[in-house]
């Protein structure tokens, strides 16, 4: 019997080699994943969002369509991506909708691992990606490791698979990404890396 993870990866393969039904197959066995990962985006949005979890999903799903010769590595890079995507929607959906960047109703971020399935308050999703986009410029795999790990929902094996880095490296760059945000999301002056 094949695992879900071989199967979903056998299917990334078809998928990209031309076969339609291929992506039908991979719907079914990633839609609950890519729900949970929509869900934890939607948990931190404001109350009032429009966009519902479903919708996010759908638009999703009407990039990854679009996509055309992306070299599907394993599942792992395919939640990255399809987590990128989501993040990226809320950002665009979230500046069309003029939110405050930065300023009186910004909220602190929590970057605990209970973050994951925690009740906190909204993010400030925009300022958020303007840290991230930050961070990127002095270390693009750090920001890559937050993106992978707060967004994604990845795992540390997981992350360190679609990075190729050690579980250890990737831990490190997880404790001093969050220390560096929290500055940068807090006004406080960012500390070096």
């Amino acid at each position: 019997m094949i695992s879900p993870t071989h199967e979903i990866t056998g299917l990334l393969v078809a998928w990209s080699s031309g076969d339609s039904l291929a992506l039908d197959k991979l719907t079914s066995l990633v839609y609950d994943e890519l729900h949970r990962t929509a869900r934890r985006y939607m948990a931190r949005e404001k109350r009032d969002h429009t966009l519902q979890t479903t919708a996010l999903i759908n638009e999703v799903y009407l990039r990854l369509v679009d996509l055309r010769d992306v070299n599907w590595q394993d599942r792992a890079h395919f939640f990255a991506l399809c987590a990128s995507m989501m993040r990226r929607i809320l950002i665009d959906f979230a500046r069309s909708r003029n939110y405050q960047k930065r300023g009186g109703d910004v909220r602190q971020i929590s970057f605990d691992e209970a973050l994951f399935v925690s009740q906190e308050p909204p993010t400030d999703i925009v300022a958020l990606d303007e840290a991230l986009a930050a961070l990127a410029v002095i270390d693009q795999r750090k920001s890559q490791v937050v993106e992978l790990r707060f967004f994604g929902g990845l795992s540390v094996e997981e992350t360190a698979a679609v990075l190729k880095v050690s579980d250890e490296t990737v831990k490190r760059d997880w404790r001093i990404a969050k220390l560096w945000l929290l500055r940068e999301l807090g006004g406080g002056k960012p500390i070096e890396l």
